[in-house]
């Protein structure tokens, strides 16, 4: 049973809109007639965006880095005065390394942090302050199954997936009765560039195995993914298991949280 919710005419700002699950986003919610404030670093990949947006729609685009926070409450500035208000921010900018955390560097840590985590602090931040007043909106913060349980090669990301999931939880008990709502997505196994983005980061046996196993569970594409979210968006769910396996990994993290990592790197293929 759908609640109330809406995102018809809804004003709808997206962080890393310029490709993958962003995009897929915008695409799925401009067709159900939101109004969207697009943000990302690669502006080229906002106007190729824009681009596959149905004619008429109300959308713009602004070149974000999420790891800056003047660059991300300004974005929220921008969004009301060009909109007059903001109903939901979707903080789905990411970034991923991979390797083992012996290979990885403090500077990719750092990096990923910055983006993965502090991004979605910033966001959450900056568009609270919008919505608070209005007693009105949606929080959206993109996690990951990563943010459910850890797997081998991906501390960095791991860590700032689980940060996500731990603000977002926290929202859910800090908003109630405010009038705005906070939502925690899981995403697994979605074919994004996000997987292609990590496989410089360090060229080892174990690596590549875990790169190789990784991108074998990348099965559901990002369209999909974008109409499982908007679904649980609409049917007022708080957290959102989305993609290949998410559910099965929430499932395993509850009952084996000592031991399931036997059972990812059996998956993985060790």
């Amino acid at each position: 049973m759908e609640s109330d919710f809406s995102i018809d005419k809804k004003v709808v700002a997206i962080t890393g809109a310029a490709s993958g699950i962003g995009r897929a986003l915008a695409v799925r919610m401009a067709g159900a007639g939101s109004r969207l404030a697009l943000a990302d670093v690669d502006l080229a990949g906002l106007q190729e965006t824009l681009s596959l947006l149905p004619g008429g729609v109300d959308a713009r685009v602004y070149p974000v880095d999420v790891s800056s926070r003047d660059a991300v409450f300004n974005f929220a500035d921008d969004v009301v005065r060009d909109f007059g208000a903001v109903d939901y921010v979707i903080n789905n900018a990411g970034t991923a390394f991979l390797a083992t955390f012996e290979h990885i560097t403090l500077e990719q840590i750092d990096r990923i942090i910055a983006v993965n985590l502090w991004g979605v602090i910033y966001g959450s931040k900056a568009f609270l302050e919008k919505m608070l007043p209005r007693r009105n909106g949606c929080i959206v913060n993109i996690s990951s199954v990563f943010g459910l349980l850890a797997t081998p090669c991906s501390v960095a990301y791991t860590i700032s997936k689980f940060g996500v999931r731990g603000l977002t939880e926290t929202l859910w008990q800090e908003l109630d009765g405010t009038g705005v709502r906070a939502v925690l997505v899981h995403p697994g196994g979605i074919n994004t560039n996000i997987s292609n983005g990590s496989k410089a980061a360090y060229d080892a046996d174990f690596e590549r195995k875990v790169m190789k196993a990784n991108l074998a569970q990348m099965t559901t594409a990002p369209d999909n993914c974008a109409e499982q979210i908007v679904q649980g968006l609409l049917r007022g769910h708080k957290r959102l298991l989305v993609g290949n396996s998410a559910k099965t990994l929430h499932v395993i993290s509850r009952l084996l949280p000592n031991s399931y990592g036997y059972l990812i790197k059996k998956k993985l293929g060790f």
